[in-house]
């Protein structure tokens, strides 16, 4: 907000709104802030240098490309993850949460790690990223409007959504080494 004091009979203080077009600036220049501060913990940034340097498969996800609503349920047919109006069977809990912040970031195809015991251990590692992000939306947004926050919100969330995009979906079906060494008789 800018600030003008009109002077009279007595001082008064008018607030006009900025600018749509420096308002656009500096969330653009939030976002570079949050990213730069989030470092190793940025969504995109351990798709790329945790995830993708593993064995792992494609997954389609069928979810809008947007920042969408996912819960977790437990059924009688086992886990599944509900985005929007889509429900995915997922095999266990730990791959149900793993996919959840795909979900949520709107991601379509991503890389799922082959090995299932690695897959827990990533997902905390997005949790955590991902609500941490949130955290410093809050943080940094502080002073700033409701709408503000969320503008900011949506350019996070769809700037990880294109970078993960960029970084691509890995293989469709695993590598396995094929390498076995057979005694001659």
């Amino acid at each position: 907000m800018n600030v003008a004091v009109v002077s009279g009979t007595g001082a008064k203080v008018v607030l006009q709104p900025e600018s749509g077009k420096k308002q656009k600036a500096s969330a653009a220049n939030f976002v570079h802030e949050i990213i730069n501060e989030l470092d190793d913990a940025w969504l995109a940034r351990l798709y790329r240098e945790r995830i993708l340097n593993l064995r792992t498969r494609s997954h389609h996800l069928n979810v809008p490309a947007k920042a969408n609503s996912v819960e977790i349920q437990h059924t009688l047919l086992g886990v599944e993850l509900k985005a929007g109006k889509q429900r995915f069977l997922c095999p266990d809990l730990a791959t149900a949460r793993y996919l959840a912040v795909f979900a949520r970031v709107g991601s379509t195809d991503v890389a799922v790690p082959y090995d299932i015991t690695q897959i827990s251990t990533l997902a905390d590692e997005l949790e955590s990223a991902w609500h941490r992000m949130l955290l410093l939306v809050e943080r940094v947004a502080a002073d700033r409007s409701a709408q503000f926050r969320s503008r900011l919100r949506t350019l996070l969330v769809s700037q990880a959504r294109r970078e993960i995009a960029e970084a691509g979906a890995g293989t469709l079906i695993p590598k396995f080494n094929q390498n076995t060494k057979q005694r001659r008789v």
